[in-house]
């Protein structure tokens, strides 16, 4: 072998695959800052190996602007992001998402929450630029139906969408939404009260999770956010009453059978009609928050005995006329309970309680109050689920 060759070879002769394994090996943040800056092609290496950036703004007006200001050369230089969240980036603009347009196109997972300047026309630049998305957030930005429609129509590969707080935003969006995006698999519209429900009347059977906290469903939105019939979590916590009847039948009337994880909680017109067909209807239910749902008495506390026979926590807390009586059809039924969160319920005796922790005591007695139920949506668990980023920021 002639030496001369082999003194030839330098170590920009090493094939980029290479380099970016090497670089994907370094653990220590020095060692990576050092490796780009060896020279401009080792450092395109180290631009092409992001997958994430993430801006932690913390609301601070300052850093938003700083941000804002060097966003397009961020973009610019890291060409292979998958995840983008610019969370509590108050002052950014329409415009400063031009640069997606170009850069955009290998991003999955995009948080804009609390970005107060962001309406219709952004969210226009996000969907040409951005056409694999599969989860976004827009909690608390500024978008209507229009701009809705438009994201639905591009980004058909959309799973997960955070529309809380998205207070100009009509069941006419969320009807686009459900329709175009055929893999929806969680949808939150939590404070959404332009939302009354019909939207999603037969929504896809892909949709699994639904967060409609503080709505303002009818008795129809109801039975139209169940009807797709694939949903396993559901919160209707804190939703406003109706003259005639308490409109949450609908759970139970055979949409919801795959049902496990049902937050009602201060709900307090829900009554026994409701509860029985839910308790009936969603036989596979695992987890149930009644708090402060006064309105559930006996004959309702029977059927939850009698029918949910997989539920393995019940919240109960200020339940008003939860009573000795009730609290025995919960000691004879749900043969899986395992956690009973129970306090302020006025109605119940010492006597009564004692009897139930005597006979049923594998069952642990919680004292404290849960909001929620089930595990996180940024937690639950199903196939090929990408998390969302939490609201507020990362």
């Amino acid at each position: 072998m002639d030496p001369s060759k082999d003194s030839a070879v330098s170590v920009t002769d090493i094939p980029d695959e290479c380099l970016l394994l090497v670089f994907q090996r370094l653990e220590n943040g020095s060692d990576r800052d050092a490796f780009g800056l060896t020279c401009r092609h080792w450092l395109w290496i180290q631009n092409s190996a992001r997958a994430s950036l993430q801006f932690s703004c913390c609301f601070s007006s300052t850093l938003s602007r700083d941000y804002v200001r060097y966003l397009s050369r961020l973009l610019n230089r890291f060409q292979q992001l998958e995840d983008l969240s610019l969370a509590g980036c108050t002052e950014l603009s329409d415009s400063a998402l031009t640069q997606l347009q170009s850069s955009g196109w290998k991003l999955q997972t995009l948080s804009l929450d609390c970005c107060f300047g962001i309406t219709d026309n952004g969210i226009a630049l996000v969907s040409t630029g951005c056409p694999s998305l599969v989860s976004i957030s827009l909690y608390r930005c500024n978008i209507t139906d229009c701009g809705l429609e438009i994201l639905a129509k591009s980004c058909l590969a959309l799973e997960n969408v955070n529309l809380s707080y998205c207070i100009l935003l009509s069941d006419r969006g969320v009807r686009g939404l459900s329709r175009e995006c055929l893999k929806l698999h969680a949808l939150t519209i939590s404070n959404c009260r332009g939302i009354k429900g019909t939207g999603l009347s037969g929504c896809s059977p892909t949709l699994v999770y639904l967060e409609a906290e503080s709505c303002l469903l009818t008795p129809e939105g109801v039975l139209g956010a169940v009807s797709g019939g694939g949903l396993e979590y559901l919160n209707f916590s804190c939703l406003r009453s109706w003259v005639d009847g308490d409109g949450l039948a609908g759970i139970g009337a055979g949409f919801a059978t795959r049902l496990r994880y049902l937050n009602l909680r201060l709900c307090r017109f829900v009554g026994d009609e409701s509860v029985a067909a839910i308790a009936k209807g969603c036989p596979l239910l695992e987890e149930w928050n009644l708090g402060l749902c006064h309105e559930v008495r006996v004959s309702g506390w029977e059927a939850i005995g009698s029918n949910c026979h997989k539920l393995e926590i019940l919240h109960v807390n200020r339940c008003r006329n939860l009573c000795d009586r009730g609290l025995q059809a919960l000691q004879d039924g749900c043969d899986q309970l395992a956690v009973l969160y129970i306090h302020g319920c006025r109605m119940i005796t010492v006597m009564g309680l004692e009897s139930f922790k005597r006979v049923r005591w594998g069952v642990k007695i919680r004292r404290e109050e849960c909001m929620s139920v089930g595990p996180r949506m940024d937690k639950f668990s199903f196939s090929d689920w990408h998390p969302l980023f939490p609201p507020g920021g990362v």
